[in-house]
């Protein structure tokens, strides 16, 4: 988990909301080239891309479109680069939300979040233990039992093929997903101390997997 020179260019989707350089710093800690950044060519060129979020959903995709990053985030997330949505982030991949009915989603993933049942308190704002439910990257080298930490009233009705990772909270909840070369995560693990680490560099590993040597690593100096 120690940063050993340069790591991989990880672009982090800066839309305006929120506190969005906190996954930036959490990336730049296990050894990532992490970059808080607007810039479409920077994204296009990264190793990796990143979509944090916090907040309503209708509001999150209104500053993703605005800004020309819902884009981005489609383009990305079919490249076959590694892909990272984290919270609010996760919920942008689906193809919309109960908290804002009338406002599509990004359509990336299957599905639609729901509100979490009026059994629990709402927020989920809490640590809770994670099932890992097969193997995956992002939890590599992660010990049970995992606990993380969860801020959100909503959750994806996720596709059971590409559930990595529940949680009990008035029933399985699914914290983590994961197709191909896309993970999202409803978890902040950039909240969630050295377990959050451990899972954040399971991401920066397959990110430094996947650049070619001369080819996507070779561009980061044009954006420096």
């Amino acid at each position: 988990m120690s940063p050993s020179g340069p790591g991989p260019l990880i672009a982090v989707l800066d839309y305006g909301i929120g506190n969005l350089r906190s996954a930036q710093k959490a990336l730049e800690k296990v050894g990532a080239d992490a970059r808080l950044t607007s810039d479409h060519g920077l994204i296009r060129d990264a190793d990796a891309v990143v979509l944090p979020g916090v907040g309503a959903f209708g509001a999150c995709m209104a500053a993703l479109h605005a800004t020309g990053m819902a884009r981005e985030a489609i383009d990305a997330a079919g490249s076959g680069r590694p892909f990272l949505g984290i919270c609010v982030g996760m919920q942008l991949l689906y193809e919309g939300s109960e908290e804002s009915p009338d406002v599509p989603g990004l359509g990336v993933l299957p599905g639609t979040l729901r509100r979490l049942p009026d059994t629990v308190k709402r927020p989920q704002m809490q640590w809770n233990a994670l099932d890992v439910r097969r193997p995956s990257a992002l939890f590599r080298t992660v010990d049970d039992p995992v606990w993380v930490y969860f801020v959100h009233s909503y959750a994806a009705d996720a596709h059971a093929d590409f559930v990595v990772a529940t949680c009990d909270y008035g029933g399985p909840v699914a914290a983590a997903v994961e197709r191909g070369a896309l993970w999202a995560t409803q978890f902040h693990p950039e909240k969630s101390g050295g377990t959050g680490l451990e899972i954040l560099a399971g991401f920066v590993a397959a990110a430094a997997g996947a650049g070619a040597p001369g080819g996507v690593a070779a561009t980061r100096e044009d954006h420096a």
